[in-house]
C-alpha cells in the first residue's frame, strides 16, 4: 500500500480526514494512520482528537454503497460548513481499501466550505465536473 501523503502531519492545524467503518476498527490505510497519530479512537468515527473518520465500510467491514457513503459524506461537509474555525485535510477516503473510483467519490465533495482540502486529482474531477454542467 502506498504511504499517506498527510498535510495535517505537517501542519497539525489541519483535521485528518479519513475513511472509517462503523465499527471503528482503525486496522489499515488511513484509519491507523488517524489512529497512530492524529487521535483517532478505537470504536469511534466522526470527530475525534484531530481527526474525523467518514464512514466507508460497514460494521463487518463491508464496502458501503454509494449512496450511503454520500450520506456520511453529507453529514461531515454540514459539520465542516458549521467548523469555520477548523481545517480539514481530506484524504482520499472510499477509493482505497473500499474499492471505489475517484470518479465516484471526488464528485461528492464538489460543495465543501473552502476550509476543505481535496486531492488535486478530486480537484480536476470537480472541475472537469462542474464545466460539463455549464
Amino acid at each position: 500500500m502506498n504511504k499517506i501523503f498527510c498535510l495535517s502531519c505537517e501542519d497539525p492545524s489541519y483535521v485528518f480526514v479519513y475513511g472509517a467503518n462503523m465499527a471503528g476498527k482503525h486496522g489499515a490505510s488511513g484509519a491507523k494512520h488517524a489512529l497512530q497519530y492524529h487521535d483517532a479512537k478505537w470504536g469511534a468515527t466522526g470527530l475525534c482528537g484531530n481527526s474525523y473518520g467518514i464512514n466507508t465500510k460497514d460494521a463487518k467491514i463491508k464496502t458501503l454503497s454509494l449512496e450511503k457513503i454520500q450520506w456520511y459524506i453529507g453529514i461531515f461537509l454540514r459539520y465542516a460548513e458549521s467548523a469555520k474555525d477548523k481545517k480539514f485535510f481530506i484524504t482520499k477516503i472510499g477509493t482505497g481499501l473500499a474499492s471505489y473510483r475517484d470518479e465516484d467519490i471526488a464528485p461528492m465533495f464538489k460543495d465543501a466550505p473552502e476550509n476543505c482540502v481535496l486531492a488535486e486529482s478530486w480537484k480536476q474531477i470537480i472541475k472537469e465536473m462542474k464545466g460539463k454542467q455549464l
